[in-house]
């Protein structure tokens, strides 16, 4: 032992009060108590255990590795000394059965841990002598059962202050490993002798803390040189835990804690890791040299790190939960029943949901012998008009997937997606800080309003949604860290709303390496049809006008709305039938059911994780041929899909039919998975929704067109034309034929009509490079693909329109185009 240190470079709680005892000069007893804590002693005191106590503890420890439980721990050790480690784990429910010691260890773990350590580290020495140099010793690590003490850093209040817990959190930072200095030696070339000492600070096990300053100088003030040769290091790092983004409160800031790990936890986890930490927490003096405050920094003293599987909050099945899902997965009708139960507060769109449980499920993440990386997420895209739910299908998402973490485009920039590396504000020093994306590893990104985003910020995505990684090469770091999520985004279109007579890729925007990452991009229209309108309306309606059960227990009498009525327990499947809720009750061999929330969520986490399908012959070479197809369909289709057709779309098909597998249990992809993923593909690349309006309008188009041949019909036979005059030579027709779309087409044909002939039109001059056509081509190219055929007349007369918005030039038959 070296002498006492100058008042000086003592921690600021033991100036408070240096009484020193008179049996040992140089340990402190320290009354100040800790922050926080009834009576309890200083962090400084915890240190500050005599040599009797010690070696008391000891003996104890020494006899519970004796016992029965104990010796258990000796094949541990041995294992321990094969692997060449210095850390032993000890089970904290070992330690209850022996003296009530598990409780005492865990109130006052700073008089027990330096004893623990000895006690170990004379097993070691009977069992291999030489397995330790001289002054090394084993350390000692806790895990199992902290029931109460197993808390999140929200939770990790005062009263845990000097006792050890357990935190369970994801790590945000971390800094890089660093060299502390533990035993200096220094060379007097005057006196040709060498002098050692000790440092120790406030996050020792043991003795008070020292000074951090090399001395320069001897008693006899003779030059001292420092042999950093034979000085002691040990391994030193600072990590960031905060709370688990699906556990966090919302509009709360999250909870972070500081956690030092030293020795061999360095570097066992990196950003984005979910931890439970086990350590001592601790309270450190303030930073200001002056006076004290009576606001202390915490940290965590780890003893051991240990990773968290990423479904750690993973539902417990039933033996009833199991017999339910099974007997859901043989329903003929599984995928639609799964597709109606998401949201079923958003009417419509359920295409979208379907293609929503999908995602969820994904497909199988393959890693190949020669390093490839296949991805198993499937990404999505939703792209419309405004209030058409596209939100509120994501938080749909955020309310069932089991991790999710929910940002927006202009609320987010390309680092903060990704990863940063930040500045350190203790040391300087450069450190990694994990973004949303990192921290969603294996979970779900949904970013709502994702064409705010500047385009630097979204480039910066373009890894992660193909190579599942995020490469950092800034600041002298060079880092990749996973990021294996799946992404859904929402935007609306360039224009606000959707153009429909541009295409859908001059509509999104977006470039083509972008679009082509999305395995579904989903183009949403608020659709003006009153049949539809009526049906939103009144499910709007009957979801404002539901009432649960009177919720009396808040004390202000008020009811609760829009829950779903789960009385019977979590054992309940289907949601129980409310007709406020939905609606009139379907007839007799219709189905209308809806699983509950709770049963959702355990029917795709078990469906995700415990079916891995494979592909079959049959479905491989359907697939390659329903790929030529649509490779096919896209080269011949002028307008064009939402998605351009790649290598990308064919691994789309696969993750596709892979997660309707997994929804149907099965372990094979068979042909009806790949036909049904097909069948959300072609719907998500031809925007059945727009062609599903076109239908309509059409079929109101004849219904009018009908009736107006009906009344044609009546006049003839009352032999009088609408002026008043009898003609027997069919001058009537002749004349409505000429008049009516020439005068006012507007009448006969919709908006819908219009723009389609616009479309088709401008597709076919802007493909071809023409700047000239005969009206005649104008007429068989226009009839060969619109689905419902445009007369002589009509075509004329909507020439004459672009005409008369000077676009075209109609001369001697020939339509002439102006640039």
């Amino acid at each position: 032992m070296f002498p006492p240190e100058e008042p000086q470079t003592l921690s600021i709680l033991s100036r408070q009060n240096p009484r020193p005892r008179t049996r040992n000069p140089h340990s402190l007893t320290l009354n100040s108590r800790r922050p926080g804590s009834h009576g309890g002693r200083s962090a400084a005191a915890e240190m500050d255990v005599s040599e009797e106590v010690r070696a008391a503890h000891r003996r104890e420890l020494l006899a519970f590795l004796d016992n029965d439980v104990g010796r258990m721990y000796l094949d541990d050790i041995r294992t321990m000394i094969n692997h060449k480690r210095r850390r032993l784990i000890v089970d904290i429910s070992d330690l209850h059965s022996f003296r009530d010691l598990a409780p005492r260890i865990l109130r006052n773990p700073g008089e027990y841990m330096q004893a623990f350590s000895d006690a170990v580290t004379d097993v070691v020495h009977r069992i291999d002598g030489k397995y330790l140099k001289e002054g090394e010793s084993v350390l000692v690590g806790f895990e199992g059962p902290f029931v109460s003490r197993r808390v999140t850093p929200r939770e990790l209040l005062s009263e845990f202050i000097g006792s050890m817990v357990c935190v369970e959190g994801i790590v945000t930072k971390c800094s890089l490993v660093r060299p502390k200095v533990v035993k200096s030696v220094h060379f007097c070339p005057k006196t040709d002798k060498f002098t050692s000492r000790e440092y120790r600070d406030i996050t020792s096990n043991m003795g008070l803390p020292t000074g951090s300053v090399y001395p320069t100088r001897d008693e006899n003030n003779n030059l001292l040189v420092t042999e950093y040769g034979l000085c002691q290091y040990k391994d030193h790092q600072t990590l960031s835990i905060q709370e688990m983004p699906e556990n966090s409160a919302p509009g709360q800031l999250p909870r972070t804690v500081d956690v030092i790990a030293e020795d061999d936890l360095v570097d066992s986890c990196k950003p984005g890791d979910r931890v439970a930490i086990v350590g001592i927490y601790k309270a450190l003096p303030g930073r200001n040299k002056g006076s004290v405050n009576g606001v202390f920094r915490t940290v965590l003293i780890a003893n051991n790190v240990s990773l968290l599987n990423k479904e750690a909050n993973a539902p417990i099945y039933t033996p009833e939960d199991l017999k339910n899902i099974k007997k859901i997965a043989e329903r003929d009708d599984a995928f639609d029943l799964l597709g109606n139960s998401l949201a079923p507060s958003i009417y419509g769109h359920s295409w979208i949901k379907k293609a929503v449980v999908l995602l969820m499920l994904s497909g199988v993440e393959k890693n190949l012998s020669n390093g490839t990386h296949l991805r198993g997420d499937i990404n999505m895209m939703m792209v419309g008009d405004p209030s058409v739910a596209k939100s509120q299908l994501l938080r749909a998402i955020m309310n069932i997937a089991p991790l999710a973490i929910s940002t927006t485009g202009r609320g987010s920039s390309g680092v903060g997606l990704t990863a940063a590396v930040t500045s350190d504000q203790e040391t300087g020093e450069r450190r990694l800080e994990a973004g949303a994306m990192v921290l969603a590893d294996r979970g779900v990104v949904c970013i709502d309003e994702f064409d705010k985003m500047n385009d630097q910020d979204r480039v910066a995505i373009h890894e992660v949604m193909e190579q599942q990684t995020v490469t950092i090469a800034k600041a002298g770091i060079h880092a990749s860290l996973n990021a294996r999520c799946s992404v859904v985004a929402a935007a609306n279109p360039i224009y606000g709303t959707y153009d429909r007579s541009l295409t859908p890729t001059k509509n999104i925007g977006l470039p083509d390496s972008l679009l082509s990452r999305f395995d579904l991009l989903f183009i949403v229209l608020d659709q003006m049809d009153p049949d539809i309108d009526r049906h939103i309306s009144d499910h709007v309606l009957r979801m404002h006008r539901y009432r649960s059960t009177y919720n009396g227990g808040n004390g202000d009498g008020t009811l609760r709305y829009g829950r779903e009525d789960e009385a019977d327990g979590d054992s309940l499947v289907f949601v129980k039938y409310n007709r406020m809720l939905h609606g009139r009750k379907p007839g007799r061999g219709q189905k209308n059911d809806t699983l509950t929330i709770k049963f959702l969520k355990k029917y795709i986490h078990y469906a995700k994780h415990r079916i891995q399908p494979e592909l079959t012959d049959e479905a491989s070479e359907h697939i390659a041929t329903a790929y030529a197809e649509l490779r096919n369909a896209g080269s011949n289709n002028p307008v064009g899909g939402t998605l351009p057709i790649t290598a990308r779309t064919l691994e789309t098909i696969i993750r596709l039919s892979t997660a309707h597998a997994k929804l149907k249990l099965s372990r094979k992809v068979t042909k009806p998975d790949v036909e049904a993923a097909l069948k959300v593909l072609n719907f998500a690349i031809y925007h059945k929704e727009l062609t599903d309006m076109e239908e309509r309008e059409q079929e109101r188009e004849r219904e009018l067109e009908r009736k107006r041949q009906s009344d044609r019909n009546r006049q003839q036979t009352s032999g009088s034309d609408p002026n008043g005059t009898a003609n027997g030579h069919g001058s009537t027709d002749a004349m409505e034929e000429d008049e009516i779309p020439a005068a006012g087409f507007g009448r006969t044909l919709s908006q819908d009509r219009i723009e389609a002939f616009n479309v088709i039109f401008g597709q076919h001059m802007r493909v071809n490079r023409l700047d000239m056509i005969s009206v005649d081509d104008v007429e068989r190219i226009i009839n060969g693909i619109a689905t419902a055929p445009y007369s002589r007349t009509q075509i004329v007369s909507l020439l004459e329109k672009l005409q008369d918005d000077n676009r075209i030039m109609i001369a001697d038959g020939t339509v002439h185009m102006i640039s």
